[in-house]
């Protein structure tokens, strides 16, 4: 919150210095929290952009965005935390320059951002933002490009994140999803995604040696989602043993399990039941 003593330039170093507070004890926070190292990082936009995939940008000129919505930079400067505090006195200077000038009342000029979803980056003016931040401010001016991407931004929070993005991506390359079917097969565990393309990829083949003939990647995903994963998914339903899981790890469990007990690549309510009893007695087993 801005406070006011009638001295512009002593409230602007004030500001700096509760800045500088909030930051160094929010990084102690997190280290008696043990929380991972990049919960107070910028998000960097090329990695952002890597694990997304870029398919165009679009200029969108002069728009107020919301300050909590910059989550990251460019140039992958880490004189700020996520937050937008500093995290040394280098930009001190600078800062209580623009301090100043936004408690005069002075012109100060739109940053620039790149909008990845309802994500902002920044390209120019992370300073600027700091101050704003520090004067409990909520919007801000700022020249916008759109970057539209392949994959959805939605669900990114921090750094790690990046890392189920990009296997995501990767996976959709191989196994070339769409509509219903691409929003549907969601995994939590990045690793995963390489595995079930690998499992498509071997439906398909063997596809192809049944009917003779060749098929390209976006009619397998077609054929597997439409004819494979979703009647397997509605047995599972109907069996009660999707559990906490997503569908999709759920699907990938039975199908591991079905090879395993029974060494077949067929689905039908007896399979279903044998995968089931046998995690039952397992689960028993446990407990005993």
């Amino acid at each position: 919150m801005r406070r006011d003593t009638g001295f512009p330039v002593a409230d602007a170093e004030n500001d700096f210095l509760r800045a500088r507070r909030r930051q160094v004890m929010s990084r102690l926070a997190a280290w008696l929290r043990r929380e991972p190292d990049d919960v107070n990082i910028m998000l960097p936009f090329h990695e952002v952009v890597d694990a997304l995939g870029i398919v165009s940008e679009k200029r969108l000129g002069l728009q107020s965005i919301r300050l909590d919505s910059i989550v990251g930079s460019v140039d992958r400067t880490r004189d700020f935390d996520r937050r937008f505090r500093p995290t040394s006195g280098r930009v001190r200077e600078r800062w209580q320059r623009l301090a100043l000038a936004a408690r005069r009342g002075e012109n100060v000029p739109p940053i620039e951002v790149y909008r990845i979803g309802e994500l902002h980056f920044i390209i120019d003016g992370h300073h600027r933002v700091s101050v704003a931040h520090a004067l409990g401010l909520t919007v801000i001016d700022a020249y916008v490009t759109q970057v539209i991407t392949r994959i959805n931004a939605a669900g990114i929070r921090f750094r790690g994140d990046l890392i189920v993005k990009d296997y995501r991506r990767l996976f959709l390359e191989r196994v070339p999803l769409t509509g219903e079917s691409r929003a549907a097969v969601v995994l939590s565990d990045p690793w995963d995604y390489a595995e079930l393309g690998e499992h498509v990829e071997a439906w398909g083949f063997r596809l192809m040696q049944d009917t003779g003939e060749f098929l390209d990647r976006a009619e397998i995903a077609r054929r597997w989602y439409a004819e494979e994963y979703k009647p397997v998914v509605a047995m599972l339903r109907q069996a009660d043993m999707i559990g906490d899981r997503t569908e999709t790890e759920a699907y990938m469990w039975v199908a591991a399990e079905r090879y395993r007990l029974i060494r077949t690549h067929r689905w039908d309510a007896d399979v279903i039941n044998a995968v089931r009893e046998e995690n039952r007695s397992h689960g028993r087993a446990q407990r005993g």
